[in-house]
């Protein structure tokens, strides 16, 4: 980048409502297995995702009522604003400034629908100025939080001196559906949960770690592997092809492709910080970056205390790792809709 941005902090949120995954499969249990035939088999994904608990935006209850669109929205925007205030105002407090001193926002979020923004919404709350920049970007599923902060720093690049503060917010558990009788939905209801991530990006003055480059790979074809499908009652998950086989086939090569334009080989990376899609796919990963089983701890860690919470999701990884003591380059990667992977470069400062 022309002007060296820097990560000021990274924090995170999540809502009040804690669910042990036991008591998760009990509720499945007792919602699909009367109605679907292979539930006993599908079950034991609750016990192999690697995941112990999550936080939902609403109480256990709210989810087994019959809810539509409207409903379902109406949770998102509420549950999203308090999270983006929630995650953001760490970061700043962390950064030492206010939201009077950001001049751009950047919102990532693809679980519901906001016009105006969820930016908009808390503008008056977060003390933002009437001239801050607002960008909200949809539809980048999982590697959102990745793509949200390369785009971030890209916007801090370009306006030297400027701060920009990066918001990934997912609710994830909206789009839990007792409705859609369907593999990929029951799936779901095991692995989602709902939190927020927020970064600060600047230009001026010291910070965490240095944004040495970013980088996108999206594979032709391959639409079906994940998204949202689009009913009466809400979204729906899609996964129509298997997702850890994918990346172990496809990930090291795209990673390499984007390392090799800036000069660099996946020898040059201390750290790779994944998004924690599931137990398997962080075997998956491990195989296909050929890393020692067990590498991809912090992911694991995320993964057993937040499920998966799409987009902010990686940077809750790399919030563990700058907690933790980032090594000298972090390569922060993830894949999402598209079917796409986003990558940034992280160099610890000195």
């Amino acid at each position: 980048m022309s002007h060296q941005v820097k990560l000021v902090s990274v924090s995170t949120a999540v809502p009040p409502n804690l669910i042990h995954q036991r008591d998760a499969a009990k509720v499945a249990h007792a919602s699909f297995s009367a109605r679907y035939d292979d539930f006993e088999r599908l079950v034991k994904v609750f016990e192999s995702s690697g995941i112990l608990k999550r936080y939902l935006v609403k109480p256990l209850d709210w989810y087994l009522q019959p809810l539509g669109w409207a409903e379902r929205n109406a949770a998102y925007l509420d549950g999203a604003c308090a999270l983006f205030v929630a995650a953001a105002s760490k970061a700043l407090a962390e950064a030492g400034l206010a939201g009077s001193d950001i001049d751009t926002v950047v919102t990532i979020s693809s679980t519901g629908l906001a016009t105006p923004g969820i930016d908009a919404r808390v503008a008056g709350q977060m003390g933002f100025r009437t001239d801050v920049e607002r960008v909200p970007v949809f539809g980048l599923g999982c590697a959102g939080g990745v793509t949200g902060l390369g785009l971030g720093a890209r916007l801090a690049a370009s306006r030297p001196g400027s701060n920009v503060l990066v918001v990934a917010v997912e609710l994830c558990s909206v789009a839990f559906r007792l409705d859609k009788l369907t593999k990929e939905n029951i799936v779901a209801t095991a692995l989602f949960g709902d939190g927020a991530a927020a970064c600060v990006l600047g230009s001026a003055g010291d910070g965490i770690a240095a944004v040495e480059f970013s980088g996108h790979h999206t594979w032709p074809e391959t639409l079906d592997i994940m998204g949202w499908s689009v009913d009466d009652s809400g979204l729906g998950v899609i996964f129509d092809r298997a997702i850890p086989p994918f990346a172990e086939a496809n990930i090291a090569p795209a990673l390499q492709t984007i390392l090799g334009r800036n000069g660099l080989g996946l020898d040059a990376v201390d750290r790779f910080a994944c998004h924690p899609g599931g137990a398997k796919v962080i075997t998956a990963l491990e195989r296909a970056l050929s890393l020692d089983q067990g590498t991809l701890n912090h992911e694991r860690g995320v993964l057993a205390d937040y499920g998966n919470m799409s987009a902010p999701t990686a940077l809750f990884v790399l919030d563990r790792l700058v907690r933790d003591g980032l090594p000298p380059r972090t390569l922060l990667t993830a894949m999402g809709p598209g079917f796409t992977a986003s990558c940034v470069s992280l160099q610890a400062a000195a």
